[in-house]
């Protein structure tokens, strides 16, 4: 088992994941992860979450068979994000999307009720 105790962890002991297609670079998704499930995601090799909704371990692709394998894991100069890079076997996002990061804040965010971003 790995040592994680100088990454940092939230009050919740999460910490948040970064997920980047290791060869276009594009960013694929955001998720939490426990210290638990970043050992299992580098003990098998595939990216394993916490799913806050439902207070679960969450395999990525366990049901839909879109897993991601990991190719190297990076935490930022706080240790308070990892960066986790992966070769996908399918879309990331839960709309068949590839990353979930496929609207614009103006497609969501009315301009009447947003704040001027500047």
């Amino acid at each position: 088992m790995m040592d994680m105790t100088r990454l940092h962890w939230d009050e919740q002991g999460l910490i948040p994941a970064i997920v980047q297609d290791a060869d276009s670079g594009q960013v694929l998704m955001m998720a939490y992860m426990t210290a638990e499930s970043l050992q299992q995601s580098l003990d098998c090799g595939e990216t394993v979450f916490w799913s806050r909704s439902r207070h679960e371990l969450w395999h990525k692709g366990a049901t839909s068979g879109n897993t991601q394998r990991i190719v190297s894991v990076a935490v930022d100069c706080d240790a308070d994000t990892l960066l986790i890079r992966v070769h996908p076997t399918g879309p990331a996002c839960h709309t068949g999307a590839v990353s979930c990061f496929f609207r614009s804040l103006d497609e969501v965010v009315s301009d009447s009720g947003a704040q001027e971003l500047s």
